[in-house]
């Protein structure tokens, strides 16, 4: 397989370079400059080529006849070109052609009727060129044509034919500049699924009498539903998830007398809940959360109701009564409104079939006087003025998900909890109470466990091997890690943070480097990816067995008493982005004598040695390796953060930093990955500021204030296009400021105070300390949170967020203080666990097979 990539710019015969390639598979040649004709000789290579990209290029003319002899493609896009027509029925000999886009061309030719003759042809694009005449088939014969179409874009009109399209799912009708109406016969369509839509939803839909099945989900609709959606009287599923749909949900008393799933979750509904909701006589399933709904909950009078999901909106006033009745009821969500009363528990053992049971966050009272009957496998209750832990569990033998966080349980945990769900329970959160005291937990399958935020006193509980994240941050525990906790060889998340620990790291950590993704013993290690040790009281040297953590990215060991030189071997470690080893003890040159040529530190994107005793001159070969700020190694241009997009446990936690911006101290829960940033000051380095640090086009921040350095500020900082703060101040620089400094255009924070510069009368104003006769004001202590005032973002918060590499490192900890904020990713993972009640997808799939 051979590809030719995207994003470069390109004047050369391509002809000379790939048409003798006959065993290419896949080329992909768009988002360039080629120009001339697609070559004759491309021929050649339809033996054996599949995949064919030459979409957003200059080509011109037509598609040369012998393009599809012998013709193997499977994938042909020519989209974006400037190709004229007639087509050429050639593209017949490519029977196993599945995807053909010849859109946003110069194509002058009737439709191609022929091509629904291709057996297997799913995606047929030509929207945007020059196409006329009719869509009508005069032909009698009765082959069908289109048989396999999903996707039929044609930018201008809809055929009247799409009716008789009946596998149909996709329907790409997104910019585009349709002519007339839907066409009446898009009735005879059962089941529709749109993606990619924006707008409104047209009135024109209710004509879809035939409807049985739609499915408008994630795409960018906005406006109201429209009331002819009363029409589609057949209408069994109605999915609309996660689009910007506002006002009120359409409502008529008889409304959809067939429908069994309702699902509208992640839109901006207001108004209250529908009448026909209470009366549907075949409804199953009820999802409208995470909307705006307000009102009251009326009677349910439907008892076919297996499941309803109404969290997360703002309804009021008391559970009502029918709730009880419901016998089918598999699964009910009420979390995050503002529902009140008070509700015995007992209540819910009436439903012989209930699974799922989420009544957190609200103003509820609940009670609790007698042991559950049901078989609940589910239940949520965060928030809930609960003071004890509720006799409702005792019955509870197959529970496998218990949510009791941020209530108000007191003392110790008692005995006959260890018997709730002993064999099935997995998750047990039971953070943000007034609980004292734990003892060891029986629960053989328990895979999170959070005690968080209690007031717990005593030794550290030994955990079950089957733990996958342990969090107990902001207790009072005491003592030493007991080499016991590596016992739980599956653990990935390790939360000690906040606590009252001490002694030593215990080395068998080493033992879990193939599971643990993230320990945090902060102010208290791959698979490990951020090891953050900031704030303790280690020292040192490094030990390089380090290395063995070739996925690290981050690693944090910041203010600690670390007394070495630097350990220039941390540049071979392959991923590392941040590292941070100011506030130590780390002397000598940064200087490297050998004379490889394999790269430093070529991915680092913050680099802070700040507060230490380095001398010598800048470190020129680092500088040189650097080649994400140089802009040499592609770390994407979409707006994230660093790990938040990992697979495994990362995905409950970004990394996080503390750093100085713009002489102001800041704690990044979040870091953006455009955050660019060295830092060396409060050194020893002495010499000039060499000329290659212009290399660093993406640098945001450099500060190599309090130092040594002389000579003058090189012209070549002015290459710095992205830079936003500078600070060269307390060193023995001289000469003058570059006048390029002024034509930065993010620099917004200059300091070159206590130097030797002299000169540049007809430099001042922002961004350089001299004024205009302008009073400036003083730069803000805090960010905006969102970023929205800069043209980055990054989340911000007082603390810092530690994690942790399966290594032993050859350091002591005198007292470990430990500390963190409460990560956010536990709702994320609360949430996930409403996957496990969706059981609707396979239902969906068999109610639209019938």
């Amino acid at each position: 397989m051979q590809e030719v990539g995207n994003d470069s710019l390109w004047n050369l015969n391509v002809a000379s370079l790939l048409c003798n390639a006959t065993s290419l598979k896949i080329l992909d040649l768009s988002h360039n400059n080629l120009s001339g004709t697609i070559p004759q000789c491309f021929g050649n290579l339809s033996y054996s080529l599949e995949f064919l990209n030459l979409k957003k290029n200059k080509f011109y003319g037509t598609i040369p006849p012998t393009f599809a002899q012998g013709c193997q493609l499977a994938n042909l896009n020519l989209n974006g070109n400037l190709l004229e027509g007639p087509l050429t029925p050639s593209i017949l000999n490519c029977k196993g052609l599945e995807v053909l886009d010849l859109g946003n061309n110069k194509i002058n030719d009737t439709f191609p009727h022929w091509l629904g003759s291709l057996p297997q042809l799913q995606v047929l694009v030509l929207k945007s060129n020059h196409m006329h005449g009719s869509l009508r088939v005069n032909s009698s014969k009765s082959s069908p044509f289109f048989s396999k179409i999903q996707i039929f874009d044609l930018s201008r009109e809809i055929p009247k034919v799409i009716g008789k399209l009946n596998l149909l799912k996709g329907l790409n009708l997104s910019h585009n500049n349709l002519n007339g109406g839907i066409p009446t016969s898009i009735g005879n369509l059962t089941n529709l699924s749109m993606k990619q839509l924006s707008g409104q939803i047209p009135r024109s839909l209710g004509n879809l009498l035939q409807l049985t099945h739609l499915d408008l989900s994630h795409n960018q609709l906005s406006g109201q539903v429209p009331l002819s959606i009363l029409n589609l009287t057949r209408l069994e599923d109605l999915t609309i998830v996660e689009n910007s749909l506002e006002g009120s949900i359409p409502d008529d008393v008889t409304a959809f007398p067939d429908l069994i799933l309702l699902d509208l979750p992640n839109n901006l509904f207001n108004g209250t809940l529908p009448s026909w909701l209470y009366t549907a006589p075949t409804l199953k399933e009820i999802d409208l959360s995470q909307n705006q709904i307000s009102g009251h909950i009326k009677e349910f009078q439907s008892k076919s109701l297996e499941s309803i999901w109404l969290e997360n909106n703002k309804l009021q006033g008391l559970l009502p009564s029918s709730i009880f009745q419901l016998l089918n009821l598999i699964g009910l969500s009420l979390s995050s409104n503002n529902l009140s009363g008070v509700i015995e528990l007992s209540m819910f053992s009436n439903l012989p079939n209930l699974k799922y049971l989420d009544l957190s966050y609200n103003s509820l009272s609940l009670t609790s006087n007698s042991t559950s009957t049901v078989n609940l496998t589910s239940l949520l209750l965060s928030s809930c003025n609960l003071s004890e832990f509720p006799q409702f569990l005792k019955g509870l033998k197959s529970l496998e998900w218990l949510d009791l966080s941020y209530n108000r349980i007191e003392g110790k945990i008692p005995q006959w909890m260890q018997e709730v769900g002993i064999d099935s329970l997995r998750y047990l959160n039971i953070s943000h109470n007034s609980l004292t005291e734990v003892e060891q937990f029986p629960w053989k399958n328990i895979a999170f466990l959070d005690l968080s935020s209690n007031l717990i006193r005593g030794n550290l509980p030994i955990l079950a091997s089957t733990i996958n994240i342990f969090l107990i941050s902001n207790n009072s525990f005491n003592g030493e890690v007991s080499s016991l906790i590596c016992n739980a060889s599956a653990l990935q998340i390790l939360d000690l943070s906040h606590n009252n620990l001490s002694g030593k790291i215990p080395q068998c950590f080493g033992n879990l480097s193939n599971s643990l993704e993230f320990l945090n013993l902060k102010k208290n290690k791959d698979k490990l990816s951020n090891f953050n040790l900031n704030g303790n009281l280690l020292e040192g040297p490094l030990t390089p067995s380090i290395l063995n953590c070739k996925g690290l990215e981050v690693l944090n060991l910041g203010n600690n008493k670390i007394n070495d030189t630097f350990p220039h071997w941390l540049g071979g470690l392959p991923q590392l982005q941040v590292l941070v080893l100011k506030s130590n003890h780390m002397h000598g040159s940064l200087c490297v004598n050998s004379s490889k040529s394999s790269p430093f530190f070529s991915k680092i994107q913050i680099f802070d040695l700040s507060s230490n005793y380095f001398s010598g001159p800048l470190p020129v070969r680092y500088i040189n390796s650097f080649k994400a700020i140089i802009n040499l190694e592609k770390i994407g241009s979409t707006v994230s953060y660093m790990g938040e997009n990992d697979h495994g446990g990362r995905g409950f936690y970004t990394y996080s930093i503390g750093i100085v911006i713009k002489g102001q101290y800041m704690e990044l829960v979040k870091i953006f990955n455009m955050w660019m940033i060295i830092d060396l000051s409060n050194n020893q380095f002495e010499g000039g500021i060499p000329k290659v640090i212009g290399k660093l086009n993406l640098l945001k921040g450099l500060n190599l204030s309090h130092n040594n350095l002389n000579g003058g500020i090189p012209t070549s900082i002015g290459n710095l296009t992205s830079l936003e703060w500078l600070d060269l101040s307390s060193n023995r620089l001289s000469g003058t400021i570059p006048n390029r400094l002024a034509e930065l255009p993010f620099l917004s924070s200059l300091n070159v105070s206590e130097n030797q510069l002299h000169g540049n009368k007809g430099l001042c104003g922002f961004p350089v300390s001299k004024g205009c006769n302008i009073i400036e004001p003083p730069p803000p202590n805090v960010l905006e949170k969102d970023g929205s005032k800069s043209n980055f973002a990054f989340g911000w918060k007082v603390a810092l967020i530690g994690y942790g590499c399966g290594v032993v490192f050859g350091m002591f900890v005198g007292y470990v203080v430990f500390q963190t904020g409460k990560p956010k990713w536990l709702v994320n993972l609360v949430e996930n666990q409403h996957e496990k009640r969706r059981k609707r997808k396979s239902k969906k799939g068999n109610r639209s097979n019938r």
